[in-house]
């Protein structure tokens, strides 16, 4: 029988949060699949634990996940944990996740700590619904397009930021939002030197330009509190058509990605595309 991959969240900081399930699942598996080991290894010492600690990180090789879906298969059990909080959010744990469903492994979450759950629940904001984008790209498009989701967004939005680019980001954010919509900025949860700001964007990005910040940082943005208005989809699509004929692909292949992406039927993508200039 294949063994159990255990999925267990571990401390944002506090130890006190590690839960009693998860302290056992850590004592008795006899190996952990982690984000640092060396930050792994602090923890285990402090449990009195001695698994086998294998690292699996974002820059892992796959042969690393072969190694770890081999270990399962010969009936060990195995514990995913990340660097802090409930792994496979923003990190690549979801894809050993997957690996081991796929390969008949049973998956068993250990839940607990969560740097999403924890801002929000801090924040003030409605928390009944909310979009997680954890981290946005640093430049282009795709970040283009997430700052005006966020600012758009109806509901609450937490994202993810290193403390460089967090003065960046919300200046953008107040740009796409208008700087008097208010966040939150939660810095080092639950460990000694906690901070949690909430203010406007242009307040906050003042803040934060004036004290440059240190450690992990989550950022929740309230909502609108209404419907974002829908896209023009006409105007969309001759914009992406237009970049992608400048990127220098076929008017074939642009069509084909103009109906997979925007859902435009072939025919009224083709009709688009050859209406445009050469």
């Amino acid at each position: 029988m294949p063994g159990t991959l255990y999925v267990v969240a571990t401390p944002l900081g506090n130890l006190g949060d590690l839960s009693a399930r998860a302290i056992e699942v850590l004592r008795t598996v006899p190996v952990v699949a982690a984000e640092d080991t060396r930050r792994t290894r602090g923890l285990m010492t402090h449990l009195g634990a001695a698994p086998q600690l294998l690292s699996y990180h974002a820059h892992s090789q796959e042969r690393r996940l072969e190694t770890l879906l081999d270990i399962l298969q010969g009936g060990r059990d195995v514990a995913l944990v990340s660097d802090a909080g409930t792994p496979a959010i923003s990190d690549p744990g979801s894809e050993l996740v997957a690996a081991a469903r796929a390969g008949g492994v049973t998956v068993v979450p250990i839940p607990g700590p969560s740097a999403v759950a924890t801002a929000l629940s801090a924040a003030g904001f409605t928390g009944d619904r909310y979009v997680f984008l954890g981290f946005i790209p640093r430049k282009g498009r795709e970040r283009a397009r997430l700052l005006a989701r966020a600012a758009a967004e109806e509901w609450s939005v937490v994202l993810f930021e290193a403390p460089p680019r967090l003065t960046d980001l919300l200046e953008d954010l107040a740009r796409a939002a208008h700087g008097a919509r208010r966040a939150l900025v939660a810095r080092e949860l639950t460990k000694l030197h906690e901070e949690l700001r909430s203010g406007t964007l242009d307040e906050l990005a003042g803040y934060f330009t004036e004290h440059p910040p240190r450690g992990e940082l989550t950022i929740v943005l309230e909502g609108t509190g209404r419907p974002a208005e829908p896209p023009d989809r006409g105007v969309d699509a001759v914009e992406q058509a237009t970049l992608l004929l400048g990127e220098g692909l076929s008017r074939r292949e642009v069509v084909r990605r103009l109906s997979d992406t925007l859902g435009l039927s072939r025919n009224d993508a083709y009709r688009l595309v050859m209406e445009l200039p050469s």
